[in-house]
């Protein structure tokens, strides 16, 4: 492997298990909404969050782009008040991968919140226990298996992200090229084996992060 090759595949894996932390505590916190409360609007959040699975992610790549653009709602903002600029850096894909992840997340967690049963939580709370001790002692731990699929389907999704990333970040050769976009150019340049290299680092990556969570899971299974 080249050093070229392997500061791609360092920029993918760290960028992608970043954007996979900073979606962990909002993911958690609108899951366990969705789970456990019923409030005008919801079927409307609902949606949304599952828009970027549904729709291609070019286009949820151009609305980030509109939005987060010198020119758009939030990049605008950014750019004037901080001098700070999102598209076309490392942070685009930060935020290109942690959006169009973050549904993964969210409705794994969620299910796994609505397998616990309230009853648990109902009887934590007459024995004294805050909301935030009733989440953090009896609803996180009994759906943790969820919480980590989904955590780990975020991770996946974020390293194999191509479309909305080309569109809000590019494709700028050491400093927003991923996996998934050094793989595309290098089959449009005709360099097959520098695409099937990346290739292999590629589904490496993906299988070691399933194989992590399987034995970490089949640890916490095992009896005491």
């Amino acid at each position: 492997m080249t050093s070229e090759e392997a500061q791609i595949v360092w920029f993918t894996a760290w960028v992608s298990a970043l954007s996979t932390v900073v979606i962990v505590p909002p993911g958690l916190g609108v899951a366990w909404l969705l789970a456990r409360h019923r409030w005008p609007g919801k079927t409307l959040v609902e949606t949304l969050i599952s828009l970027p699975l549904v729709m291609p992610p070019v286009a949820t790549g151009l609305i980030l782009l509109k939005l987060l653009g010198r020119h758009g709602a939030i990049g605008s903002f950014l750019h004037n008040t901080l001098d700070f600029d999102l598209v076309f850096t490392w942070r685009a894909v930060l935020v290109s991968l942690g959006v169009m992840s973050f549904p993964l997340l969210v409705r794994s967690a969620r299910v796994a919140f609505e397998e616990v049963n309230p009853r648990l939580e109902q009887i934590a709370r007459t024995l004294g226990a805050g909301n935030s001790r009733v989440f953090c002692t009896i609803t996180l731990p009994l759906a943790l298996r969820g919480v980590i699929g989904g955590t780990v389907l975020a991770f996946a999704r974020a390293l194999g992200e191509f479309g909305a990333t080309i569109m809000v970040a590019g494709n700028i050769p050491g400093k927003t090229s991923t996996l998934s976009l050094a793989i595309f150019q290098s089959v449009q340049l005709g360099q097959d084996a520098h695409a099937f290299r990346l290739l292999a680092v590629s589904v490496a990556l993906a299988f070691a992060a399933v194989w992590c969570s399987e034995c970490l899971l089949r640890h916490k299974r095992a009896p005491a």
